[in-house]
């Protein structure tokens, strides 16, 4: 897998858009609600980027196999820390370790921006807690109902932490 760092969406926005509307369809808690309408998830990649978001794709045979954010903090006393969003990928390569050297990889982006904090958050009962846990991120809090999964459901959301060395 080649992994790339986007400063434009450019000819990755439709495969982009067709990643999210299919994440959102099979339940992930990604902030929208299925169905996820083509203009919507087009309109997201539209307005990612910009100074304290970097977006990673990770490349199997030219084609986008997953994605994940890194979110610079915009306040003047956070900027040690960032914020691992979005990471997501393809059901065709789950299982594969993509999501694994995308995390690993905008960990180490991290570290050389001079980062020393990483923090994230996802679904309680979500597959992604074993991979973060297995990467060193520390469980730090729980909240119920915080977020709804693409079907309207209330899920309690796991709050994880890293400290970068």
């Amino acid at each position: 897998m080649e992994t790339k760092e986007l400063t434009k969406i450019g000819s990755f926005k439709e495969e982009l858009a067709s990643l999210f509307q299919i994440i959102v369809a099979d339940g992930a808690s990604m902030n929208y609600l299925h169905p996820m309408s083509k203009e919507t998830a087009l309109s997201y990649w539209d307005s990612l980027l910009s100074e304290h978001v970097r977006l990673f794709v990770g490349l199997i045979d030219g084609q986008i196999a997953g994605t994940v954010q890194l979110q610079f903090s915009d306040k003047e006393n956070g900027q040690h820390r960032a914020e691992v969003a979005k990471l997501m990928t393809h059901p065709e390569h789950r299982k594969k370790g993509v999501a694994r050297k995308l995390l690993q990889h905008v960990e180490q982006v991290a570290k050389d921006e001079g980062k020393t904090l990483l923090l994230l958050d996802t679904e309680r009962n979500g597959p992604a807690n074993l991979l973060y846990q297995s990467e060193g991120y520390v469980l730090f809090g729980e909240v119920p109902d915080f977020a709804q999964d693409a079907f309207g459901t209330l899920l309690a959301g796991n709050f994880y932490y890293k400290l970068l060395k």
